[in-house]
């Protein structure tokens, strides 16, 4: 495969996989089903009604990984399939009812837009890496704002005290993680390819 396609686009690591439409709806469902093991991973955060889990970091590594389109179908696949009743977004909840929801619906754009960086080269390096997910985390922090205070009826000052500011250490750890995760996997990928 080339490094580099016709309209700029560089393959994602699941371009690598082997296959065709079968692939996709596995890495799709994978993808979903990554998403939903990772809310399990849940910190109560004192005075917000909005948990840390590791589902943020699953979404944005499944869109850098799956590129744009297939990441964004994931994390859709994710928010239909929990606001239909399975119990897989935090703390095994259902629904798009709630506080976090918007959150979650924003999973669905900042998926979209890692893969669409991703697939540019966004997550071969530590520092392009770091600004892909820095730039997943806005998109999601831009949906999942508004939504909390519908659903809780803060100001935009309390939204952000309560559905932002707690949750930015974590979210650097975060992408800490990514950007040593990503440009690793790209650095045995093109080591494999020469050998």
């Amino acid at each position: 495969m080339s490094t580099l396609s016709l309209a700029g686009r560089r393959p994602v690591l699941a371009d690598l996989v082997p296959g065709t439409i079968v692939r996709d709806i596995a890495l799709v469902a994978g993808g979903a089903g990554l998403t939903g093991l990772a809310a399990q991973i849940m910190i109560p955060v004192p005075g917000s009604p909005v948990p840390m889990t590791a589902q943020t970091f699953a979404a944005l590594l499944v869109g850098a990984s799956l590129g744009w389109q297939r990441g964004a179908a994931s994390m859709l696949l994710y928010l239909l399939v929990g606001a239909l009743g399975v119990p897989w977004f935090q703390n095994g909840t259902s629904g798009m009812t709630g506080a976090s929801a918007g959150y979650i619906a924003g999973f669905v754009l900042a998926g979209a837009l890692v893969g669409a960086l991703a697939s540019r080269g966004g997550d071969r390096t530590p520092l392009r890496t770091a600004g892909t997910m820095v730039l997943g985390n806005l998109v999601i922090y831009a949906v999942g704002v508004p939504w909390l205070m519908a659903a809780t009826s803060f100001d935009f000052a309390t939204a952000l005290d309560k559905g932002v500011f707690p949750f930015l250490i974590g979210d650097a750890l975060k992408i800490a993680a990514a950007s040593a995760l990503l440009p690793t996997a790209w650095a045995l990928v093109n080591k494999i390819r020469k050998d």
